[in-house]
């Protein structure tokens, strides 16, 4: 009976793993190949070697580039070379990436950005906040971009309790915001048991000096986030449920749930076309070759453009697709006056021109 008992329990637990390590399979794509979907008029940028994870365009047309992410599991080219930010002009004629200057005083050897977001004040005052992994803990830098010199004067760094495994970030003025975590937990195992579970743990939290507050929750993974051009609805895109979830905003900074569009592919960041609306966002249509990186079948890259996502039938395309031969793990798609960037968590970016 004992024996019988024991075999029983076996079996049991067997089938549990078997069934956690299908949904895992699920939660990445693994199995999915992408159709190429070619653009025109495009060029990897020059100087951007080592990941391009998120970019945000001022509407004056100067984006900033984030680069040099290393994320516990995933692929670096540079793996001991800090970070950076790069800015593009892409008013001119042949937009080239600069890297841009760091005030002193500020610890650029740990520097590990990630996601970006940009608040332009009432006095033109831009400030770019940056989601900051120094020794894989999380921080929001805060800058204030002086273009006369092309750098950023560091202003503050931003830590809390419940802002423990940041990805991504939108501003919401001077000094607060809304940040995504897109584990509850922050050690790599446990990190990894999250998403093998399938724990919808992760959450999306108001930042401001005054308060500080969780205000969503139930997440595989809150990945991108960004704000529509009313300033009624948070987007927030999470990254193993393939989808992306309309938020209304309240007074009080509370968000609650309109609706949620499932896609299927890994959503990341997302960028907003002001003047129409659209959700641009980079996307990974295979997770397991992000997370397993094989330079002989490397992660493919996709791009979507959602268009008119509060309506009964949201349209969406595909504008580029790419199997990693040119463009590997797309991150971000952010538009501007028909000139598109497309980044990667950890490799090249991409200028097309529409």
């Amino acid at each position: 009976m004992g024996k019988l008992l024991v075999v029983a329990l076996v079996g049991i637990a067997a089938a549990l793993v078997a069934e956690r390590l299908l949904a895992f399979r699920n939660r990445l794509n693994a199995s999915r190949e992408v159709a190429p979907v070619t653009l025109p008029n495009c060029r990897l940028i020059k100087g951007i070697e080592a990941g391009s994870e998120d970019i945000d365009i001022l509407p004056n047309g100067l984006a900033f580039i984030s680069s040099g992410l290393k994320y516990p599991g995933l692929k670096s080219f540079a793996p001991d070379k800090p970070g950076e930010i790069f800015l593009m002009d892409l008013n001119e004629d042949y937009p080239r990436a600069v890297e841009l200057r760091i005030s002193r005083g500020f610890d650029l050897s740990s520097f590990n950005p990630h996601g970006i977001s940009t608040y332009v004040d009432r006095d033109d005052t831009v400030y770019l906040f940056v989601v900051n992994h120094p020794h894989q803990k999380s921080t929001v830098e805060l800058f204030k971009f002086v273009e006369d010199d092309n750098s950023l004067l560091h202003l503050k760094t931003i830590q809390h309790d419940l802002l423990a495994s940041v990805n991504d970030i939108v501003a919401m003025g001077p000094d607060s915001f809304y940040a995504t975590n897109d584990h509850y937990f922050t050690d790599f195992i446990l990190m990894f048991l999250e998403v093998f579970l399938g724990l919808t743990w992760s959450n999306v939290v108001y930042y401001s000096p005054k308060e500080v507050k969780e205000v969503a929750t139930g997440f595989c993974s809150a990945n991108g986030i960004n704000i529509s051009p009313d300033r009624k609805y948070i987007y927030v895109a999470d990254v193993f449920d393939h989808s992306v979830h309309v938020m209304e905003k309240h007074t009080n900074w509370n968000l609650t749930h309109v609706k949620t569009l499932q896609l299927d592919t890994l959503v990341d960041n997302l960028s907003i076309e002001p003047h129409t609306g659209d959700i641009w966002t980079g996307c990974h249509p295979n997770g397991m070759k992000l997370f397993y990186y094989d330079p002989e079948n490397p992660p493919a890259s996709e791009v979507l453009r959602i268009q008119n996502i509060l309506s009964e039938e949201p349209v969406v395309t595909r504008v580029y697709a790419d199997n990693g031969s040119v463009l590997q793990g797309s991150s971000v798609a952010a538009i501007y006056e028909g000139k598109l960037l497309i980044g990667t968590v950890y490799h090249r970016a991409l200028y097309c021109e529409l």
